[in-house]
């Protein structure tokens, strides 16, 4: 990978080896509920110890206000330990004497895992005092948390300038992912953005403009775009204050030549609940009562046609209220659509955002795509086009 610092040649045997993961995993009752991002780090974790490195696990997990047992990583250690087969020491603090103890007493190939960074200010406030703390405890900072990179705290990007600096194995497959995607992509490049708000999206949609070919627009942030065309869209979700907006983003798309596909069916309902009876309408067809909650056949038809005559997808947002059944069918036929292609060698497909990932496992297809990224913040900033922090440390200089 050009650009930044990768562990291909470097020597890792007896290091300690600070390895910022993204540890910050749904947690009920002490145990873990969905260990996706465990998962990920696993390969990393495994491959730095298999090198005789001693892996020091560093992660921030919730929003503490200080010390709080209820935001403890122990329990979340154990779950590493569990999915990577080896066992995996705790010490009760990232720094000071608990830590300092704990680090001290490694071989190489020994694993542990510090307590929650966050339990300190100095972590959020990326204060030097603390970094420097940190930093007492590795030789290298390998920062494989694409995730918080968005965040300029000491974990994430302070300890970059401290220590040698380099990107994790999952870092580096989802830069490689991204760029292959955004920067240097296959044409046509084709783009989904769904969800609720257009306003949260702005900035999102001026640069992919920038950069697609065409931009399938979904979810209920299509509603303001049907009313900027004048559509009447019933009681549905809508900005009205931006629908000026859409229209100059439509004005926009039409001098640059780029394509713009919205809706042209759509599943109505008078209630928003499961299996609320629900109907087909055109797009201008919607009356008062409707509220729209999902794209109909016609637009999932359009939709695939066009994955079908594009090379590359960049996916962020659901098409409808996929949460709720029948409101999830926009959303799974498309991404039925997407996975065939990205498994026939067609398309690929980059997928990220909590609600998409959320969706695509809904549509089970998770795993079909070319690559999905559990990063929510980070990767919608990189959409952006804004410069992340704990990426932009590791750039060769």
């Amino acid at each position: 990978m050009t650009g930044f610092r990768t562990l291909d040649r470097v020597d890792l045997k007896g290091k300690r080896i600070l390895l910022r993961v993204d540890l910050n995993v749904p947690v009920e009752n002490g145990v873990v509920t969905d260990a996706t991002r465990i998962e990920r780090a696993a390969p990393a974790i495994t491959e730095l110890a298999g090198k005789g490195g001693k892996v020091i696990l560093l992660s921030h997990f919730g929003r503490p206000k200080g010390r709080d047992p209820k935001y403890s990583l122990k329990p979340v250690a154990a779950e590493v330990a569990r999915i990577i087969k080896r066992p995996v020491r705790f010490a009760d603090d990232c720094i000071g004497e608990p830590a300092e103890g704990v680090v001290a007493a490694m071989k190489p190939g020994d694993i542990v895992c510090l307590e929650n960074t966050r339990f300190h200010p100095g972590e959020e406030k990326n204060d030097p005092a603390f970094v420097a703390e940190l930093a007492k405890l590795g030789d290298i900072w390998v920062n494989d948390a694409f995730s918080a990179a968005h965040r300029a705290h000491a974990s994430t990007e302070g300890l970059g300038h401290k220590l040698p600096a380099y990107a994790g194995r999952t870092m580096q497959a989802e830069l490689e992912a991204l760029s292959q995607a955004l920067d240097h992509p296959q044409r046509p490049l084709a783009a989904i953005v769904g969800g609720a708000k257009i306003s949260t999206k702005l900035d999102l949609l001026g640069n992919l403009l920038d950069k697609v070919n065409i931009l399938i627009i979904g979810g209920a942030m299509a509603n303001t775009f049907l009313l900027a065309q004048g559509k009447g869209v019933g009681k549905s979700l809508v900005e009205a204050d931006l629908v000026g907006t859409a229209r100059e983003i439509m004005v926009m798309a039409k001098a640059t030549k780029r394509e713009i596909v919205l809706p042209v069916d759509a599943v109505v309902a008078q209630k928003f609940e499961a299996r609320a009876p629900s109907r087909v309408v055109d797009v201008d067809k919607a009356d008062g009562a409707d509220m729209i909650l999902d794209i109909g056949p016609r637009s999932v038809e359009q939709v695939v046609s066009v994955l079908a005559r594009s090379k590359t997808l960049v996916w962020n947002g659901p098409f409808g209220a996929f949460e709720m059944e029948p409101f999830d069918n926009g959303t799974v036929e498309v991404a039925e659509a997407a996975a065939e292609l990205s498994e026939a060698g067609e398309l690929v497909s980059v997928a990220g955002g909590g609600d998409t990932v959320a969706a695509l496992n809904v549509a089970g297809v998770a795993d079909r795509l070319t690559y999905v990224s559990t990063a929510g913040g980070a990767f919608l900033e990189w959409l952006e086009g804004k410069a992340l922090p704990g990426v932009e440390v590791l750039r060769v200089k």
